[in-house]
C-alpha cells in the first residue's frame, strides 16, 4: 500500500451522470424510517415525503446519486494503492447550493483536494459537485474516507475536529428518532448493497451479533429529525448538514439525537437509546 500525495492531488476525474425520480426518493425517505409507529405514515407531515403530491426531498438524499463514487473515484486515482478492507466512511457532509429537485439528471464531478497522514492512516477527503444537467450547481458532498494502514506517506495530519458539541451543557433541544429491523433491507435498495447490513454471517464475521444500521441511513434519520423537529420540517431551509459516524447503530434501536444552538448553527449529536452508545457526533445543520 502506497500514497502519492503530489500525483493523487494532482488527478483529473472524469464527470459522471445520473438520475433519478419521484419513486427514488420516497423509497430514500421510507428507508430511514419515515413514517414509523407511533407515527402515522399518512398525516400530513409523513405524507409529504411519502407521497408524489408535494414531495418533500431531504438535503440528505443529496448523498444517494454520489455515493458509489466514494469507492469508484478513490480506487482509481493515481497515486492512491490502499486496502479497501480497511477502509471505514468516517464522515460526511453536505452544502446545499439550493432544494434537492423532485426529480433530475445530475453531473457529478469528483475532486480529492486533500489527503492527511494520520501516522497508521491516511485520511483521504473527497469533494463530489453535483449540478442539474445544463443547470447551476445544487449540491457539494464531503466524504472523508479513513484508510487504516495507508499512513505514514510523509503528509501534514491535517486540522483537529469541529463542531464539537458542548457535552458541559445541556442541549436546547432532545428528541427521538426509531427505527426498525427490516429498515436495513429497505435502505438498501437506494444503492448501499453492503452484505454487512442484510447477512447475519457477514456481520459475525465482522465482529457483530447481527446486520447494523448503514450509516448513511443513520445520517438521514437524524437530518429530517432535526427538519422536522428545529425547523417546522421545511426542507428548503437548510444550506449545509453533516456528522461523524461515531459508532453503530443496530435496527429496530431508537436514536436520542440532542441539539444545541450555537453562533447561528445547530450541533448534534445522537446515541442509541437502547445501549447508551454514540452513533452520530461533531454533526452540524446550517439554515436560512
Amino acid at each position: 500500500m502506497a500514497i502519492d500525495l503530489a500525483k493523487a492531488l494532482a488527478a483529473k476525474h472524469q464527470p459522471v451522470t445520473t438520475s433519478y425520480k419521484e419513486t427514488d426518493v420516497i423509497l430514500y425517505n421510507l428507508g430511514i424510517g419515515t413514517g414509523l409507529p407511533p407515527d402515522n405514515p399518512t398525516s400530513s407531515n409523513n405524507l409529504h415525503y411519502l407521497f408524489e403530491k408535494n414531495l418533500k426531498v431531504l438535503p440528505s438524499y443529496g448523498v444517494i446519486p454520489v455515493f458509489p463514487m466514494m469507492d469508484d473515484v478513490v480506487q482509481h486515482t493515481d497515486g492512491i494503492d490502499i486496502d479497501f478492507s480497511k477502509v471505514l466512511h468516517g464522515e460526511q457532509g453536505i452544502v446545499m447550493h439550493r432544494p434537492m429537485p423532485k426529480n433530475a439528471t445530475l453531473v457529478h464531478q469528483a475532486t480529492i483536494p486533500a489527503i492527511w497522514d494520520k501516522g497508521k492512516a491516511a485520511v483521504i477527503i473527497l469533494q463530489v459537485e453535483t449540478k442539474e444537467e445544463g443547470g447551476d450547481p445544487i449540491c457539494t458532498n464531503t466524504f472523508t474516507v479513513f484508510a487504516r494502514g495507508a499512513g505514514g506517506f510523509g503528509g501534514e495530519r491535517g486540522p483537529g475536529p469541529t463542531n464539537v458539541t458542548p457535552s458541559e451543557m445541556a442541549p436546547d433541544l432532545e428528541f427521538e428518532a426509531i427505527s426498525t429491523v427490516r429498515q436495513p433491507l429497505l435502505y438498501r435498495l437506494t444503492g448501499d448493497m453492503n452484505p454487512l447490513h442484510a447477512d447475519p454471517a457477514v456481520a459475525k464475521k465482522a465482529g457483530f451479533p447481527k446486520p447494523i444500521l448503514q450509516g448513511l441511513s443513520t445520517f438521514g434519520m437524524a437530518c429530517k429529525a432535526v427538519i422536522d423537529n428545529v425547523l417546522d420540517g421545511d426542507v428548503s431551509r437548510v444550506t449545509g448538514f453533516g456528522t461523524r459516524f461515531s459508532g453503530i447503530f443496530f435496527p429496530g434501536e431508537t436514536m436520542v439525537i440532542k441539539v444545541w444552538k450555537q453562533d447561528g448553527k445547530l450541533l448534534i449529536a445522537a446515541h442509541s437509546k437502547e445501549r447508551n452508545s454514540a452513533v452520530l457526533g461533531n454533526g452540524w445543520m446550517t439554515f436560512k
